[in-house]
C-alpha cells in the first residue's frame, strides 16, 4: 500500500475533514470516481483495480454502506500476482458474509489456491473460508482442507490453519467430517510435537466430541499424555509459556475434551489422568500477577470440573471442595465468583456442611441493604443497554426477598424506577403497586415518597403511572400534610399530563377522579378545573380514554352516589410474585431449548428463544364498568394481570396535541397554508393475517400490495420471506429477490437520473437443467422497460445474467412486475415478483443551505404544489432514526435550518423523462409526547409528484399493524370535517394508480 500515492492521499483527506459532514462529502466523491472506473472496465489496470478495492476497504472500515465493487474484489482473488490476490481475500473476507451471492463465484479460485503448491496462497484461502465459509464451501472444500492438515509435507503454518478452516466447515455443516472415516486420523493429530498444530487440532477435536463422542474413543489416551507432557513441561518451546505456565490454552481445551467422554476404562489410564489433576490441585495458589493468576485458575477451574466428571475418590474430591472453600473467601471478585459458580457440582453432603457459613457471608457481603441500593443502582446507569431491563428485575426481586421492611422495598423500587424508568417492566410497579394495597401501614408511607418524586421537574413516565395510582388511591391521607390537597395533588399530576403517552392517560383520568371524590369538604373550584379536563377528552379518537372521560364526569355529577362507585380498590390475593414466576418461566424455557437443542445435535452460535408466557404479556388496557353499583377504578385484573386475557389497545393520537407543539413564532409555520389535512383512520380491513402452513409462523400480508405475492398453486414453496426481500431491495441496490429449492434470482442495480439498469441473475442451484424458463414483464404506466432475452434453459449449478433497462417517465408509487415460471422435471414453477424500481430510486439526495431552501420554500405556497398531512399510527421513532430512514430512501435532512428541535427538513431531487430535476422538500414535525403521530408537509414544482412523495412517505412511516381490532367508542365521535388536497388524475387501468387515489 506504500506505493499508491491515490490511497495515500485519500486517507490524508479524510483525516483533515474538519467535521462529519465534511467526511461524508469527501466519501461520496471518492465512491462516485470509483464506480465510474468500475463501468470502464476495458481501461481499469489490475494497480487500479487493487487501488480502488483498497478504498472501499477503507471507506467501509470507517462505516459507510459499501453496496457495489463486490464482483471486482472478488475478481482479484483469481489474479495471478500475490499484490493483487493478497487485495481480493482481505476485501472479501471483510465486505462479504457467507450467505452473499458473489461468494459463490469464488469457490472455485478459492479451491485452485488449496490444492496448489504456493503455500502463502494456501493461507490465504485458508484464511478466508475459515471467516466466511457457508455450507457451499463445507460441501465443495471439506475434502482439500483434510487433506492439508493430515498431510506431512507441509509446514506447521498451513496445517494450523486447515485445522480452524476444517473447524469452521464442521460447525457449518457437521456431515463433512465423518468419524468411521476420521477417527484415526484425529488420534494421529494428537501425535503431533508441534504445540501450534496440537493446539488447532485439539480445538477441532472438542467440536467433534461435543456432537458425538463414541466415534473418537481412540483419541481419550492420546490427551492424557498430551496433558501428562503438559504437565512436567517436557518439550514445550518457550513462545508456548505464558507466565511460567505450559501452554494453558492447550490443557484447557484437553480437559474439556475429556469431559465429553463419559468414563474412563483403562485402570493405567485413569491412574495417569488423577496424577496430572492432583498435581494442578496442589500446584495451583493466588499470587500477585493478574495475567498468571488468570491463566494458572482457567487450568485449575477446568481441572476441577474434570474431576467432578469423572466422579475421583473421595480423597481428590475432599481436596476440590476445600480450594473452591479457599477460593470464595478471597478478595479477587474473578476467583470468588468461579468458585461459587463450581460448588453446586460438588454435592458431596457432608464435605459442603463446613462451607455453608463462609456461602452465607458472602451471600450477605453480595445482598445486603446497601448493596441492592448503592452497588446495583450504580452499575444500572453504566451498564450495556442489552443487561438493564434484566438488571433492573433482577434489582427489584433482591428487594423483595431481602427487604427488611415493606417500607426499605418501597424506597428502592422508586429508586429504581427513577433511575432506570425506559428499563423498568410494567410488572415491577404493579407489584409495589400490590404491596400497598394490601398493608394499610405501607399506604400514607408510600403517597408521601410518591409526593416528594412528583416535585422534580423531570420524572419518568413509570413513575408518574405509581405515583398516579398511589395518590389516587390513599392521597386523601396526606391532607393535612402541606402541600398534599385535593388540589395541589391535582395540580402537580396535571402539569405531568403533556409529557406522558395515551396509554397513560385513562389512569390519571381516574386519579382525577377520585382525588374529585376525597376532596372534603367538596372543592367547586377543583370540580370545576376536573371537568374541563373530562370535558376536553369526551370526543377523543381513543375509545378508553373517551369512555372513562364521560363516564367519570356523568359519575361526578351524582354527588354521594360517587362515593360508592369509587369506593378504595380491595386488597389483592395473596400468590406468587409476578416477577419471580416470570425469571422462573424465562429459565425453564431456556433450559427445555437448551435441552432440546442438543439433542437435535445442531452445532450453532444462534440465541435460542423462548416464546413468553401468555401470564408475563403485556398488561391489558383499563377497563372501567359501567355505573350498576360496581365499584369503578383501576381494575385489580389490570394490576394483577397474571390471570388477565392480554390484549393491547392501540391509541391513535389527538390532532390538537400535535398543533400545541408548534410554537407560535415559527419561521417555517408562518410560510406553511394552515390548510391541515386531516387523515383518516388506517382501515384495519386492508392487511390481513396469514399463516403459512410450513411452519405455522404468522405473517403479515399488505393489502395494498399490487401483486398477491404467494397465491399462486406451486407445489414449490419459496425460500424466505418474498415481501421482506422486495422491501429489503426497494432501500439497497443489491441482493436476492426469489429463491425456492431449484432456483435464485438476485438483482444489481444501478440508477443514474431518471435511468436505471437492473441486472437479473438467475441461478440454478441443482444439478438438473431448469426448462421452459419464461420472463414477462408487466409495466406500469409509467415506465418504460426493456428486458434482453431471457434463455429458454438454465443449465446445472449454472447461473445467467438478464440486463433490464428502466426509464421514469413521471412520478408514481405504481410497481413492475416480472411473471416468472420454469419448469423443474414434471412440475412447472410460477411466481409474480414486483421488481424494486420504485419512487425513491430516481431520487438523488441533495444538501440545502438556509439560503438554498427558505426561498423555494416560499415560492411553494399551498395546494396542490404544497400538502400537508396528519399522520396517525407512525412507528415510534427517535429523531435519529428518523433521520436514518429518510437517508435511507434518498432523502438527505438538513439540519439546523428548522427552530423547533423536534422538527426535521428534508430535501431531495427527482428525475423523470417529463420533467426537469425537480426538488423536492419537506418538513416532518413531531411530538415528543406522542411518536405515534405527526404533521408532514411535502412541496415539490409538480402537483402529482407532491402527492406521491407525500403518500411515498407516509408509507415508511406509517407501521403496519399486526391483525385487527374492533374500537367500539361508548359515545360517537363527532367526524372532522376533512381538508382534501386535488388528486391528480386516476388511470382506471393502472390498478397501482387506483390504489393511491383510494388510499
Amino acid at each position: 500500500m506504500s506505493g499508491m500515492r491515490g490511497l495515500s492521499v485519500f486517507i490524508s483527506d479524510i483525516r483533515n475533514c474538519q467535521n462529519k459532514e465534511a467526511e461524508r462529502l469527501r466519501v461520496d466523491k471518492e465512491l462516485g470516481n470509483i464506480r465510474t472506473c468500475f463501468k470502464n472496465d476495458k481501461g481499469l489496470t489490475p494497480y487500479k483495480k487493487k487501488k480502488y478495492v483498497w478504498k472501499m476497504l477503507y471507506i467501509h472500515m470507517l462505516g459507510y454502506d459499501v453496496d457495489f465493487g463486490h464482483m471486482e474484489a472478488v475478481s482479484l482473488i483469481s489474479a495471478p500476482k500475490y499484490p493483487e490476490k493478497q487485495v481480493g481475500y482481505i476485501v472479501t473476507s471483510c465486505l462479504l458474509n457467507e450467505n452473499h451471492d458473489f461468494l459463490r463465484l469464488a469457490i472455485n479460485a478459492v479451491r485452485n489456491d488449496i490444492i496448489g503448491r504456493n503455500e502463502t496462497y494456501q493461507c490465504l484461502a485458508l484464511t478466508l473460508v475459515g471467516n466466511i465459509g457457508g455450507r457451499e464451501f463445507a460441501e465443495s472444500l471439506a475434502p482439500d482442507v483434510q487433506k492439508l492438515l493430515i498431510s506431512s509435507s507441509c509446514r506447521p503454518l498451513v496445517r494450523k490453519k486447515a485445522a480452524l478452516c476444517l473447524l469452521r466447515l464442521f460447525r457449518k455443516n457437521p456431515d463433512v467430517v465423518n468419524a468411521d472415516g476420521w477417527a484415526d486420523r484425529m488420534a494421529q493429530l494428537l501425535d503431533e510435537r508441534d504445540l501450534g498444530v496440537l493446539t488447532s487440532s485439539m480445538s477441532l477435536l472438542v467440536s467433534l466430541v461435543s456432537n458425538d463422542y463414541e466415534g473418537y474413543s481412540s483419541c481419550l489416551p492420546k490427551c492424557v499424555k498430551i496433558l501428562e507432557r503438559l504437565a512436567r513441561n517436557q518439550d514445550v518451546p518457550q513462545e508456548y509459556t505464558y507466565y511460567g505456565i505450559p501452554s494453558p490454552w492447550l490443557q484447557v481445551k484437553t480437559m474439556r475434551a475429556l469431559q465429553y467422554f463419559p468414563t474412563i476404562e483403562d485402570p493405567s489410564t485413569r491412574r495417569s489422568l488423577f496424577e496430572v489433576l492432583q498435581r494442578i490441585l496442589m500446584g495451583t495458589d493466588v499470587v500477585k500477577n493478574v495475567n498468571k493468576n488468570n491463566a494458572s485458575h482457567a487450568v485449575l477451574f477446568e481441572a476441577l470440573s474434570l474431576v467432578m466428571h469423572l466422579n475421583a475418590e473421595k480423597e481428590m474430591m475432599s481436596q476440590c471442595v476445600a480450594l473452591l472453600g479457599k477460593f470464595i473467601s478471597v478478595r479477587e471478585p474473578n476467583i470468588r465468583y468461579l468458585g461459587l459458580d463450581c460448588l453446586p457440582a460438588v454435592f458431596v453432603g457432608e464435605l459442603l456442611i463446613c462451607f455453608m457459613e463462609c456461602v452465607m457471608c458472602q451471600m450477605q457481603r453480595m445482598f445486603n441493604r446497601s448493596s441492592i441500593r448503592k452497588n446495583i443502582m450504580q452499575y444500572l446507569s453504566t451498564a450495556e443497554f442489552s443487561m438493564r431491563e434484566e438488571l433492573s428485575l433482577k434489582a427489584a426481586i433482591l428487594a423483595e426477598k431481602f427487604a427488611p421492611d415493606l417500607s426499605w422495598y418501597v424506597d428502592v423500587i422508586l429508586q429504581l424506577i427513577d433511575n432506570a424508568g425506559d428499563f423498568v417492566s410494567d410488572d415491577i410497579w404493579f407489584r409495589v403497586v400490590q404491596f400497598v394495597t394490601n398493608n394499610e401501614d405501607l399506604q400514607p408511607y408510600a403517597a408521601s415518597k410518591v409526593r416528594e418524586y412528583m416535585d422534580k421537574i423531570a420524572i419518568h413516565e413509570t413513575m408518574v403511572k405509581v405515583s398516579a395510582y398511589i395518590l389516587g388511591e390513599y392521597g386523601h391521607l396526606l391532607a393535612r400534610r402541606p402541600g398534599c390537597s385535593a388540589r395541589e395533588l391535582f395540580g402537580i399530576l396535571h402539569e405531568k399530563l403533556p409529557t406522558v403517552s395515551s396509554p397513560t392517560i385513562p389512569l390519571l383520568l381516574s386519579t382525577y377522579a377520585k382525588l374529585l371524590m376525597h376532596a372534603q369538604p367538596p372543592d367547586i373550584e377543583l370540580q370545576k378545573q376536573i371537568w374541563n379536563v373530562f370535558k376536553k377528552y369526551e370526543s377523543s379518537i381513543d375509545v378508553e380514554i373517551q369512555q372513562r372521560a364521560v363516564e367519570y364526569f356523568e359519575l361526578s355529577k351524582k354527588g354521594a352516589a360517587l362515593m360508592d362507585v369509587l369506593a378504595e380498590m380491595p386488597k389483592f390475593p395473596e400468590r406468587q410474585s409476578s416477577l419471580i414466576k416470570k425469571v422462573e418461566d424465562v429459565e425453564d424455557t431456556a433450559d427445555q431449548s437448551a435441552i432440546k437443542l442438543r439433542a437435535q445435535q445442531l452445532p450453532s452460535n444462534a440465541l435460542v428463544l423462548a416464546d413468553p408466557q401468555p401470564v408475563n404479556g403485556t398488561p391489558p388496557p383499563l377497563k372501567v364498568p359501567s355505573i350498576s353499583g360496581i365499584k369503578v377504578g383501576i381494575s385489580s385484573n389490570w394490576l394483577d394481570h397474571e390471570s388477565a386475557s392480554q390484549t393491547q389497545s392501540q391509541p391513535n393520537g389527538d390532532l390538537s396535541k400535535v398543533q400545541s407543539q408548534i410554537p407560535s413564532a415559527d419561521l417555517l409555520g408562518e410560510m406553511v397554508d394552515p390548510l391541515a389535512i386531516e387523515a383518516p383512520p388506517v382501515d384495519m380491513g386492508s392487511h390481513q393475517r396469514v399463516y403459512r402452513e410450513e411452519d405455522g409462523i404468522p405473517d403479515e400480508v399488505d393489502g395494498t400490495a399490487i401483486v398477491p405475492i404467494g397465491d399462486q398453486a406451486n407445489k414449490v414453496e419459496p425460500i424466505g420471506n418474498i415481501t421482506e426481500r422486495f422491501n429489503a431491495l426497494c432501500l439497497k441496490d443489491s441482493g436476492v429477490l426469489y429463491e425456492d429449492p431449484y432456483i435464485q434470482i438476485g438483482v444489481k442495480a444501478e440508477w443514474r437520473g431518471h435511468h436505471g439498469r437492473l441486472v437479473l441473475f438467475l441461478g440454478n442451484k441443482v444439478t438438473s437443467p431448469l426448462t421452459s424458463v419464461q420472463a414477462l414483464i408487466l409495466p406500469p404506466a409509467h415506465l418504460k422497460l426493456e428486458l434482453s432475452l431471457v434463455p429458454d434453459t438454465i443449465p446445472p449449478r449454472a447461473q445467467v445474467q438478464c440486463p433490464l433497462e428502466v426509464m421514469n417517465i413521471r412520478p408514481s408509487r405504481d410497481v413492475a412486475v416480472l411473471d416468472f415460471s420454469y419448469k423443474f422435471g414434471t412440475s412447472m414453477v410460477s411466481a409474480k415478483l414486483r421488481l424494486p424500481a420504485v419512487l425513491n430510486k430516481f431520487l438523488q439526495p441533495l444538501q440545502l443551505t438556509s439560503e438554498e431552501f427558505f426561498p423555494q420554500w416560499r415560492s411553494l405556497s399551498g395546494p396542490p404544489l404544497k400538502l400537508q398531512e396528519v399522520v396517525r399510527g407512525v412507528r415510534p421513532l427517535s429523531l435519529s432514526e428518523m433521520e436514518n430512514l429518510f437517508n435511507s430512501f434518498r432523502v438527505t435532512i438538513c439540519p439546523g435550518l428548522d427552530p423547533n428541535p423536534n422538527n426535521l427538513v428534508a430535501s431531495t431531487t427527482f428525475y423523470s423523462e417529463n420533467t426537469r430535476p425537480m426538488l423536492c422538500l419537506a418538513r416532518i414535525e413531531t411530538d415528543p409526547a406522542d411518536r405515534t403521530q405527526l404533521r408532514l408537509t411535502v412541496a415539490s414544482g409538480d402537483s402529482t409528484l407532491t402527492f406521491e412523495l407525500k403518500e411515498f412517505i407516509k408509507e415508511q412511516l406509517i407501521a403496519i399493524p399486526m391483525g385487527s381490532r374492533a374500537l367500539v367508542p361508548a359515545v360517537p365521535v363527532p367526524a372532522a370535517p376533512l381538508a382534501q388536497p386535488p388528486s391528480p388524475a386516476v388511470d382506471a387501468n393502472d390498478p397501482g394508480a387506483m390504489l393511491a387515489g383510494l388510499l
